[in-house]
């Protein structure tokens, strides 16, 4: 039918989708400020506030140019393509992975979460805390220029070329030890953990506190 009103398949195809998003935003978000490219790149203008909401997923490809809150959230797992330029807070959320490509501006907050792991490289440029969640390790090349919590986990190991910009909370952890090379850019805390020692290369700028 498409074809006999001259009409590309493709382009009807794009119109249906973006109905779709525009559906979306109605029932979630009807005061958020977007726009939508050709190609269904979706940008929102300013912050998106989804907190103690019932959501459990956001569109694809959508670039958040302020802050992202989850906190309260049902939702369990993120678009790929996931930009956000500020905070993305999915605190007490049910989330429990992140995508390979997501990208956060400032910082990340996952305290009180089911998450398990986080996918390499990751990059955050303000804190990252992962308080009081389940995980047990982190990926090679985390790079975080703020604070990382860690405090009330089962992790028992850092990761090689571990950079830390802000203090590294490690209270009441598992860990046993750390990497010869840890470099954090504040305070250390190691208290209530399994450490007795520290590696002769660490540097801390910070204080460190601990039980030995």
């Amino acid at each position: 039918m498409n074809f006999e009103r001259g009409i590309d398949p493709k382009h009807s195809i794009g119109i249906g989708k973006r109905a779709l998003i525009d559906e979306w935003f109605k029932e979630w978000a009807p005061d958020a400020e977007y726009k939508v490219d050709a190609n269904l790149n979706i940008e929102i203008k300013g912050s998106l506030d989804l907190e103690n909401t019932n959501i459990t997923s956001l569109p694809d490809n959508l670039s958040v140019e302020g802050d992202l809150y989850l906190r309260n959230s049902q939702i369990t797992s993120l678009p790929d393509n996931l930009n956000v330029e500020g905070w993305l807070n999915l605190r007490n959320s049910q989330i429990t992975s992140l995508p390979d490509n997501l990208s956060v501006g400032g910082s990340l907050d996952l305290e009180n979460t089911p998450i398990t792991s986080l996918p390499d490289n990751l990059s955050v440029e303000g804190y990252l805390d992962l308080s009081n969640t389940p995980i047990t390790s982190l990926p090679d090349n985390l790079s975080v220029e703020g604070w990382l919590d860690l405090s009330n986990t089962p992790i028992t190991s850092l990761p090689e070329n571990l950079n830390v910009g802000g203090w590294l909370d490690l209270r009441n952890t598992q860990i046993t030890s750390l990497p010869d090379n840890l470099s954090v850019g504040g305070h250390l805390d190691l208290e209530n953990t399994q450490i007795t020692s520290l590696p002769d290369n660490l540097s801390v700028r910070g204080a460190i506190y601990k039980d030995f």
